[in-house]
């Protein structure tokens, strides 16, 4: 396996994002020390099995042996591999979907504590669905047509998120107006930017929500609201994109507005809230 692990980092890898570079290496990195030295030709399906049962990080092996299945893939192509890919068929780890919902006093607790960049992260990427990366790409230019054009990241999607629907002015365009109006600010730039007006950054993101969600959880803590602070301790800025698709009643609109084709990852995965029913009587 070494030769096909050594070809595939040579000649897969470099043409993937940067992120994901760094997340194979990272599957790589628990993979090859297991499959290095073994030939090709004889790993057989229950060979995996042992190792995603080795493994004591269940959703990590999973996607460490979704990486393995693509490399098997291509030693196929390479003429590496004769019979078929031992991953095909293995089952993998269950893995239970993240649960956790922002409701409205978890919100306001951390945007009442939030640097004004930080309000304006967290108000772009409620209202256009969108992951943290794509958020802190947005650019002025990106504003079009009466539209706010987001190309996705992860799936290369095109949206166009319109900013006056119907003829009204969207929440979402409040906020874009209320960001290309501040005082001093550079035009022609991210629209979320720290104060020196240089985008913000992931790690700035990161910094940022951290301290305003420990602010809020000690501030709910000195109000005696216990609870609360649990709960905001337990908020994440990658909660928000669910939040946004759990407070879309409709279905279909979630999942156009999250870039999905399939409306069952949008209803597994994002939607937090349980479906709104009447009582018998």
């Amino acid at each position: 396996m070494k030769h096909t692990f050594d070809q595939y980092v040579r000649d897969i890898l470099p043409k993937k994002k940067p992120s994901t570079q760094r997340e194979n290496m990272l599957c790589l990195s628990q993979l090859r020390p297991v499959f290095d030295a073994a030939p090709i030709n004889e790993i057989r399906p229950q060979d995996i099995a042992q190792y995603r049962d080795a493994r004591s990080a269940p959703v990590r092996a999973n996607r460490e042996i979704a990486l393995l299945s693509h490399v098997f893939n291509m030693a196929r192509e390479w003429g590496h591999l004769k019979g078929e890919n031992p991953c095909r068929g293995v089952r993998k780890n269950k893995e239970q979907p993240r649960d956790f919902y922002a409701d409205s006093e978890v919100w306001d607790a951390v945007y009442a504590a939030a640097a004004p960049e930080l309000k304006d992260a967290m108000d772009l990427n409620y209202l256009t669905g969108q992951r943290p990366g794509d958020v802190l790409r947005m650019k002025d230019s990106d504003i079009r047509e009466g539209a706010l054009l987001v190309r996705q990241g992860k799936t290369n999607k095109f949206l166009r998120i319109l900013l006056r629907p119907n003829g009204s002015e969207s929440q979402l365009a409040k906020v874009v107006e209320r960001i290309l109006a501040r005082p001093g600010r550079k035009s022609d730039s991210h629209l979320v930017t720290l104060p020196s007006g240089d985008p913000l950054k992931q790690w700035n993101l990161r910094l940022r929500f951290d301290t305003a969600r420990n602010a809020a959880a000690d501030r709910a803590v000195e109000m005696g609201k216990k609870a609360l602070a649990v709960r905001i301790k337990k908020f994440q800025f990658r909660d928000i994109r669910a939040k946004s698709a759990s407070e879309i009643a409709d279905i279909k609109a979630a999942s156009e507005l999250l870039g999905h084709t399939e409306g069952d990852i949008t209803d597994r995965v994002y939607r937090r809230v349980g479906q709104a029913v009447k009582p018998t009587r």
